[in-house]
């Protein structure tokens, strides 16, 4: 594998802070491997009456597929053999699903927020140039994060600003510490609407961080973590993120003080030869998903695709696949250790299958 540091992305330049930093901040991790049993995974996941939607290449197009939670039953939500759609985030009531859509190549590329029915009826589009969208808890405000400039850069960074939209009224308004937010990317709304984490890069006096902003004021701060693409779970008590191109860690939060910050690290996914990236929680909390797959830089033959890398929405990233672990272990699960369990494979085509988002049905 080629080691290289690219400034746009939390990449090889973090892969050694997480020992540094998880044994200052969180105390040392249990030195076994915590294994399960993945059959015992897959049933419980069987059992669970929600979905997860996610992104796939399929047919030359960028399609949004839905699946059980034990990775049956995948089908075509989207069919729209000449529009991209990528990036699904389900609101909290499992009534809609906010995505983006590419039109158009190259850098004259325009992205797009729309936002459609859980059944994929009803398209509407909320913004041009628009990205990354987040639900409010309430399910009715969406948040989203204006391109930067015009012209089309597909670094997830590319953002200035913040917007809501109300998806009853279709009023959009600013953040009220707008003109302070640039080059933030993967928002999330905490549980109570109080919160909002993100990743910087770049931008407002920091050279990369996981930051968490007053979602109605003007608080910013630095939750002290490497890495990337920070989730609140469910009930806001916990963030998952991660610290590098090969780790997913969650860890506690503590609201007591005058500011957000991490308390205990619970536990962490390795994966030493693939990257694993864009964690989800499942409703209960009690599962995440996640995108595995191995290096690269996507590939510039396939129609409405990006070179980066392959975690970046809208590059083509062959290889890669979807897999779920247990959020309430504890320690270690090294998903390449001799016999290592723990984990199922939600999808084994390799067709670019990322950002997972999961569907509360039972609201």
């Amino acid at each position: 594998m080629r080691v290289s540091f690219n400034p746009y992305y939390c990449h090889m330049r973090y892969r050694c802070l997480p020992v540094l930093v998880g044994a200052l901040l969180f105390g040392a991790l249990p030195s076994n491997f915590v294994h399960g049993d993945d059959a015992q995974l897959r049933r419980a996941l069987s059992q669970l009456d929600d979905r997860i939607v996610y992104e796939s290449y399929v047919d030359a197009n960028w399609e949004l597929f839905i699946m059980n939670a034990d990775g049956t039953g995948a089908r075509n939500l989207t069919k729209t053999a000449d529009v991209h759609e990528i990036y699904p985030q389900v609101s909290p009531d499992g009534k809609r699903i906010a995505y983006v859509v590419d039109q158009g190549s190259g850098r004259d590329t325009v992205r797009s927020l729309y936002v459609m029915n859980a059944d994929g009826s009803e398209r509407k589009l909320v913004a041009d140039r628009a990205r990354q969208p987040f639900w409010a808890p309430d399910s009715q405000v969406l948040g989203y994060l204006p391109q930067e400039y015009k012209r089309f850069h597909v670094v997830d960074y590319y953002t200035k600003g913040m917007k809501f939209y109300d998806v009853s009224t279709g009023k959009s308004w600013a953040h009220p510490n707008a003109e302070n937010l640039h080059h933030l990317y993967n928002p999330s709304f905490s549980a109570n609407g109080r919160w909002i984490v993100s990743t910087v890069h770049a931008g407002m006096g920091f050279k990369h961080a996981i930051l968490a902003i007053e979602a109605k004021g003007n608080g910013i701060y630095d939750l002290g973590i490497p890495g990337c693409r920070p989730c609140f779970s469910p009930d806001g008590s916990k963030v998952a993120w991660g610290p590098g191109d090969h780790e997913i860690s969650v860890a506690s939060l503590d609201f007591s003080g005058s500011s957000p910050k991490i308390s205990k690290k619970l536990m962490s996914v390795v994966d030493k030869v693939s990257k694993i990236y864009h964690v989800d929680w499942s409703p209960n909390g009690r599962f995440l998903s996640i995108s595995r797959g191995p290096n690269g830089e996507g590939d510039l033959t396939k129609p409405g695709t990006h070179s980066a890398a392959c975690e970046i929405v809208g590059v083509h990233a062959k290889g890669w696949n979807l897999i779920a672990v247990s959020a309430e272990r504890e320690g270690e699960l090294d998903l390449n250790a001799e016999g290592a369990a723990g984990f199922v494979k939600l999808t084994s085509n390799g067709a670019s299958n990322k950002e997972s988002d999961w569907l509360n049905t039972s609201k």
